[in-house]
């Protein structure tokens, strides 16, 4: 799908035709767009088509006539019928006119200079709208570390009661998503340091106070990333601390059920050998079975105390 809008007066119009000033936004688009798109601007095809590779890395590319710029962005993702995180390429092509962002997903980065919810947003200011688009994307990946770290309490909270399979599951996928943010960032790093060095993209002071706080943002996003790795650390090891802890206590007491069973087990063994029935001790004694069953009450008994006072039970 292809969208081309500009700003007039501080506000945003929908435009019909390519005009100069103009912002062309690409949200998956077809190999007709893109065609149609190199050739009105003498582009080459396989950098349109870049964002569209979710294994294409960040960077940035000098090319003939216009600028290649490329980030990861946070998105939604569904892994074990849960909603996770994941980063996708979100590209950007300055040229001497337009600017044209492609990305495979309408993300809500975007949506907001759609939906006029950025102050002082120009397409017609394009350095200062690619570092607006670097802002909120550190803004949402801060957001969803948050998130994150939301989904990870609520685990934490749940060690007491059951912990299930799933829980384990849910972290781990977690600790996934955070080596994705880590890797993102750091490459996001690289292409806001490089472009700092561009001289060829014209750049104002407002601007550059603007990257300066897209770096500040993308510094703490890495820090919380990191720290959120180490909390996640923490969680899983506690989470596999209480299951072998449970296990320990499952055992301890099935050993001590086993110790108490294996009392009447033994005597009653013993009384049922074919020895001749005078040989037996209270075999002949009326009530003779009544008293045995209580003295191996009685050794339970004990048994189930001394185990209770050693804490096996």
């Amino acid at each position: 799908m292809m969208n081309i809008y500009r700003t007039d007066e501080a506000v945003l119009h929908i435009m019909k035709d390519f005009e100069g000033g103009a912002w062309i936004q690409l949200i998956n688009p077809t190999s007709k767009e893109i065609n149609v798109l190199a050739e009105s601007f003498g582009v080459e095809v396989n950098d349109i088509a870049a964002a569209l590779d979710e294994e294409e890395s960040s960077r940035i590319s000098l090319e003939d006539g216009y600028t290649l710029i490329l980030v990861d962005i946070p998105s939604p993702e569904v892994r074990h019928e849960k909603t996770m995180y994941t980063t996708i390429p979100l590209g950007i092509i300055l040229t001497q006119d337009v600017i044209i962002t492609i990305c495979r997903e309408d993300t809500p980065i975007l949506q907001q200079f759609v939906n006029n919810r950025v102050r002082e947003f120009s397409t017609k200011k394009r350095m200062r709208f690619i570092y607006q688009i670097l802002f909120r994307s550190a803004a949402l990946y801060q957001t969803n570390l948050r998130m994150i770290d939301k989904k990870r309490t609520e685990i934490e909270e749940r060690v007491d009661g059951d912990t299930q399979d799933v829980d384990l599951i849910e972290l781990h996928e977690l600790e996934s998503t955070l080596v994705y943010f880590a890797t993102s960032l750091r490459a996001n790093i690289i292409v806001l340091e490089r472009l700092k060095r561009y001289k060829r993209l014209e750049q104002y002071s407002e601007d550059m106070d603007l990257l300066e706080d897209v770096t500040v943002e993308y510094q703490q996003a890495i820090e919380m990333t990191a720290i959120y790795r180490d909390v996640i650390d923490g969680t899983r090891e506690l989470l596999s601390d209480v299951i072998d802890n449970r296990l320990n206590n499952v055992m301890k007491y099935l050993t001590s059920i086993t110790i108490v069973m294996a009392i009447p087990t033994i005597i009653s063994g013993i009384y049922g050998m074919n020895v001749a029935g005078k040989w037996m001790p209270l075999s002949t004694t009326p009530n003779g079975f009544g008293i045995i069953c209580i003295i191996i009450l009685v050794i339970c008994l004990i048994t189930l105390f001394v185990l209770r006072k050693k804490k096996m039970l």
